[in-house]
């Protein structure tokens, strides 16, 4: 079985320590970095299955490894920060993160979210090897293997979590989907308070298939959401 690799990078040396002491007693291969260039390198050098990253740090903050890293690659992304507010929570998961903690954190919790995240990639990657190789609704075409859209015969990027959520719903063509529901297939964990974070998701992908001149996903008011072909 192959070893699963976490990339953390975190310019604080002691809460990297801390976090790779966690996941280390769960058996997770860890490497560890305190700056967003060498976070870079890092990702471009040796296979990374998921990567932790504190936002504000030295070289390139967060928000850049993040961009650079989506240029290419996919696994899940979870942002670090002191920076509390919804807005800034909201502007980490636009940039592309598949989640987002706080400091200071329960590492405990940190771990939970590692485990969900790791588990629901595998979950997917086994449904997209017994699915259809390809899937078509009006203008779109996704491929679950190589999970990539066309949108029209041009490629758009997504990130992990956007496709997630199209590849969910392309599945199911006409469902609603609540964002309850949306929130427990896709991360994998208890919805609490994952409502914003599904609407914030639902709304960049909007924007990113032309939802001012095509409309897939549309919004059931009072009841989710559900993709149209």
């Amino acid at each position: 079985m192959n070893r699963i690799t976490i990339l953390i990078a975190d310019d604080e040396q002691e809460i990297a320590a801390l976090i790779e002491l966690h996941l280390k007693k769960e058996g997770y291969h860890c490497i560890t970095v305190h700056n967003g260039q060498d976070a870079i390198q890092a990702v471009h050098t040796q296979p990374i299955d998921l990567a932790i990253l504190d936002i504000m740090m030295p070289k390139f903050d967060g928000y850049e490894v993040t961009r650079q890293i989506r240029e290419q690659y996919y696994m899940p992304i979870i942002f670090l920060s002191a920076k509390a507010s919804d807005l800034d929570k909201i502007e980490g998961l636009v940039r592309g993160a598949d989640d987002y903690m706080t400091k200071p954190f329960n590492p405990m919790e940190l771990v939970a979210r590692v485990n969900a995240h790791l588990r629901r990639i595998m979950q997917l990657t086994q449904m997209a090897s017994t699915s259809k190789p390809v899937i078509e609704a009006g203008g779109l075409v996704i491929y679950p293997e190589q999970r990539t859209v066309d949108l029209y015969g041009e490629t758009i990027e997504l990130t992990p979590k956007e496709f997630d959520i199209l590849y969910l719903m392309a599945r199911h063509p006409k469902k609603v989907f609540s964002a309850e529901n949306i929130f427990e297939q896709v991360w994998g964990e208890d919805y609490f308070e994952g409502g914003n974070t599904v609407m914030v998701h639902i709304r960049t992908l909007r924007k990113k298939l032309g939802e001012d001149k095509n409309k897939f996903i549309k919004t059931v008011w009072g009841v989710g959401y559900t993709l149209h072909g």
